[in-house]
């Protein structure tokens, strides 16, 4: 004698398939659609993100170093060939030597040409002139 299956069960029987695969952060719609969100046209304003903005472009690196009995704080000046999260590679554009810099020490950075600069919210690049009074 078989006996009658229930409600329950036969709501899991379609339940054998996977769900789709959604990308983290992307809508769904109540019929398990995706929504995919339209691509980014900026990258976010981290240091490393700014550095690679500006690859090739003459910078100073300034840099501290704790608790070193030699030197403290160091500059550095060439031409910024890399950025990743935790460093950036420069050259020195004379003899081409290249240096590798942890992001661990990094201070500042100042160039003496304009920037490529852009942030959520703000069109473009800023102004490259300011009226300073």
């Amino acid at each position: 004698m078989q006996m009658p299956m229930s409600t329950g069960m036969q709501g899991m029987q379609g339940m054998g398939s996977m769900p789709p695969q959604v990308s983290s952060g992307s809508p769904m719609t109540p019929g398990g659609v995706v929504v995919q969100n339209p691509p980014q046209q900026f990258e976010q304003s981290y240091i490393e993100n700014i550095f690679r903005l500006n690859l090739g472009k003459v910078g100073t690196f300034y840099f501290t170093y704790e608790n070193n009995k030699e030197w403290n704080a160091k500059v550095y000046k060439g031409v910024l060939e890399a950025a990743g999260r935790d460093h950036i590679i420069i050259s020195d554009p004379v003899t081409g030597q290249r240096t590798v810099l942890l992001m661990i020490y990094f201070d500042y950075a100042t160039f003496d040409e304009p920037l490529t600069y852009q942030y959520p919210g703000v069109i473009g690049n800023p102004p490259t002139t300011r009226n300073c009074r």
